[in-house]
């Protein structure tokens, strides 16, 4: 597996890569030795601690966890760590023989957008291709990327459909009109 560690307003220390490349050397196993793990960190204004994890898997499949922590990086790592290696688990065990080939989209673009007077802002746009799929595969993916929605095309109906989850647990479905 190779690591790659990136900070932003602040210092990766050898100690800080220890670290790292000791909780990582459990999940090697159930990974490719090609597999890139990309870890990013960063320091917020409020001192808080952010870790963002990103493993592109084959298939498509992209597995995401993000932890954070006010002023201790350790625990946000630990942290983020642990919700990665569930997913790991998740996506060898169960997901793996139920999801389709093509039903993941490759890394997404993001685009910042300029600030404008009157209008609220948008303050980030991301592109991402969208594939067809089923509802079931589009409630697993949004499961492990852990997002409050998912956009995809409905392979029964050939249109774009929004899943999202609904305050009192449920999942809801929206399907446009034309």
């Amino acid at each position: 597996m190779n690591l790659s560690i990136q900070a932003r307003n602040m210092a990766v220390t050898p100690g800080i890569t220890q670290r790292i490349e000791r909780k990582t050397a459990r999940m090697s196993k159930y990974l490719l030795s090609d597999t890139e793990m990309q870890i990013k960190m960063r320091k917020d204004k409020n001192d808080m601690r952010v870790v963002e994890i990103t493993v592109p898997m084959g298939n498509n499949v992209i597995l995401r966890s993000e932890s954070s922590a006010q002023g201790n990086l350790f625990a946000a790592i630990d942290d983020a760590l642990a919700k990665m290696e569930r997913q790991i688990h998740r996506h060898r065990t169960k997901l793996s023989k139920r999801l389709r080939e093509d039903a993941f989209a490759a890394e997404p673009e993001y685009i910042e957008e300029e600030e404008s007077e009157g209008v609220q802002e948008v303050v980030r746009r991301k592109t991402f291709p969208v594939r067809p799929m089923s509802l079931e595969d589009a409630a697993i993916q949004m499961e492990m990327l852990e997002h409050s929605f998912f956009v995809f095309v409905n392979i029964d109906t050939n249109r774009i459909n929004v899943l999202y989850q609904r305050k009192d647990g449920g999942l809801g479905l929206l399907e446009p009109e034309a």
